[in-house]
């Protein structure tokens, strides 16, 4: 099949109008994209200013507050906010179902009174677990919590969270996620971290204002340039590998991009991470951690 193209400068006449309507069409959509489009949030809005060599770190208590509670239940929860942690962190894995629920390990065996790995139960066995008794009888009954649970207490509180979506996730379990946060007005008091980079895409294909962060275990030649790639607004980190290359933070902080570090629970930790002008401090001590702070 084949057509016949005019040539020459009435071809060029004819087309000028339609090139320029075309332009005017393709700006009006983008200001009005842009216009309905909420603001992402900056690394500053999300975590502060960098700090500087000495100034105190954030306090981000680990797996909600799992010195006082049982970890990733909704009374660990409660205790950090109470408290007045920073941030409260918690981890997100999926049922067999696709539920978003809370729990750190691949199975439930440590945690609850149930076996087997979560992303093989479904929802209605893993609720019906005891995920409290192992940690104290005041606990004994305590379910497995939904991430929506989590969610709606945080959402009536001041307090920020940083939420692990552990594992790989679906888009369907992404976009029912970030729906979630939306709906409770949280966006702009989230951070979504993860290892996996497919996950943290996931994240930003649904939403421009959740912020999101990357997990490392181990630093790559080039942090900043992996934390470009990623789109996120900086690295959560593993502890020993920030201090053994500490010249990550200033150059993290000099791309506008910030370091938190997990998890450190000695002041000897602290001290080093505080030294290097760290941004943020995971740990299964926020209390001491916060105290700590206050008097060094």
């Amino acid at each position: 099949m084949s057509e016949t193209v005019a040539h020459g400068p009435a071809a060029t006449r004819s087309a000028g109008p339609l090139i320029v309507v075309a332009v005017l069409a393709a700006m009006s959509l983008t200001v009005a994209f842009l216009g309905a489009s909420p603001a992402p949030v900056s690394a500053r809005e999300l975590m502060g200013a960098t700090r500087d060599p000495g100034q105190p770190a954030f306090v981000a208590s680990h797996r909600g507050d799992a010195h006082s509670a049982p970890e990733n239940t909704l009374p660990g929860v409660l205790a950090a906010i109470a408290a007045g942690f920073d941030y409260v962190e918690v981890d997100v894995a999926l049922t067999a179902d696709g539920a978003a629920v809370l729990m750190h390990d691949a199975t439930v065996d440590r945690t609850t009174n149930g076996s087997g790995r979560l992303a093989d139960l479904p929802l209605a066995y893993v609720r019906s677990l005891d995920a409290g008794g192992w940690f104290g009888t005041a606990f004994v009954g305590t379910p497995v919590p939904l991430a929506e649970e989590f969610l709606d207490i945080l959402a009536a509180s001041e307090t920020r969270a940083l939420i692990e979506l552990k594992g790989e996730w679906t888009p369907f379990a992404v976009a029912h996620l970030v729906a979630q946060i939306e709906a409770r007005g949280l966006e702009r008091r989230v951070a979504a971290a993860s290892f996996d980079a497919r996950t943290l895409a996931l994240v930003a294909t649904e939403s421009e204002v959740v912020s999101r962060l990357a997990i490392l275990r181990t630093l790559p030649k080039d942090v900043v340039q992996a934390a470009r790639a990623l789109g996120v607004r900086g690295v959560l980190a593993k502890g020993s590998a920030v201090i053994a290359r500490p010249e990550i933070v200033d150059e993290l902080h000099a791309a506008g991009l910030r370091v938190v570090v997990y998890t450190f629970n000695e002041d000897r930790e602290w001290r080093d991470a505080v030294d290097l002008g760290v941004d943020g401090i995971v740990t299964d001590r926020p209390e001491m951690l916060a105290t700590w702070l206050t008097s060094s």
